[in-house]
């Protein structure tokens, strides 16, 4: 790549309650080898009382690629994950991959992602297509995850399995254009929310298979709770959206 133009890629990591797992997915990410891209972690933690903001200052202090926004006001999921957004694209990126802190998402495919952006303006990390794995889940969350996924793909049409998959790579292309002020998801029906605006926007979607392993540190901040409010926003945006769905279908 000597001689050439080098992409930027920045990662953002909405965090809460993460100290015992944002080192180990900082260093496994600054160790990539990734050419062709210069990189950036942006780790968006929501105040977390058990001191994952101040793990991450630690880290910052010596690695210039680590940046920390830390969130006081309208916190969850959804919420993080739009300020992660626009404060990535602040720094110019190419590509922007969104992941979770928790190491269920593994960053050694990252590469893979980056490599199907050439492709696609939006790839997904995907447990269900050839190769993918959803590995450590017991019987009930699968079940419960099958279900969810039905009823997502059912709804949307999505052109792809993993429709709840929150380990994406977009082109800034398409985070440009969706309008992430006009998003009403708090929490993590935003991953749906981002999907079908930019759909309705005609940009292509891909996948690229992963293993997802369940959380071994800290807790699960999914609960059926959290599915039941997710469902019903689902529906809510989609309400909201449908002039813009008309427009796309005439």
């Amino acid at each position: 790549m000597e001689g050439q133009t080098k992409k930027r890629c920045v990662v953002t990591i909405p965090t809460y309650n993460e100290k015992e797992n944002i080192a180990e997915v900082v260093r496994e990410i600054l160790d990539l080898p990734l050419p062709g891209y210069d990189l950036t972690i942006l780790v968006v933690d929501d105040n977390s009382p058990d001191g994952t903001a101040e793990e991450v200052a630690r880290i910052a202090r010596s690695e210039s690629r680590v940046r920390l926004l830390v969130r006081t006001k309208r916190r969850g999921r959804g919420a993080a994950g739009i300020d992660g957004f626009r404060t990535a694209l602040e720094l110019h990126p190419d590509r922007i991959i969104e992941m979770d802190g928790d190491l269920s998402h593994q960053p050694r495919f990252i590469p893979s992602l980056l490599a199907g952006s050439d492709s696609y303006d939006i790839v997904l990390g995907s447990r269900f297509v050839q190769g993918g794995k959803d590995a450590d889940r017991n019987i009930v969350r699968r079940i419960i995850t099958s279900l969810v996924r039905k009823f997502i793909r059912y709804q949307f049409h999505f052109p792809v399995r993993d429709v709840s998959s929150g380990f994406r790579c977009f082109k800034a292309d398409v985070l440009e254009r969706i309008d992430l002020d006009d998003m009403i998801s708090v929490g993590p029906s935003i991953v749906q929310e981002v999907l079908y605006k930019a759909s309705l926007l005609g940009f292509k979607m891909g996948e690229v298979p992963i293993t997802f392993l369940d959380r071994k540190k800290g807790k699960t901040k999914l609960s059926f709770l959290t599915l039941l409010e997710t469902l019903i926003m689902v529906l809510k945006f989609k309400k909201q959206y449908a002039g813009l769905s008309q427009a796309k279908a005439s």
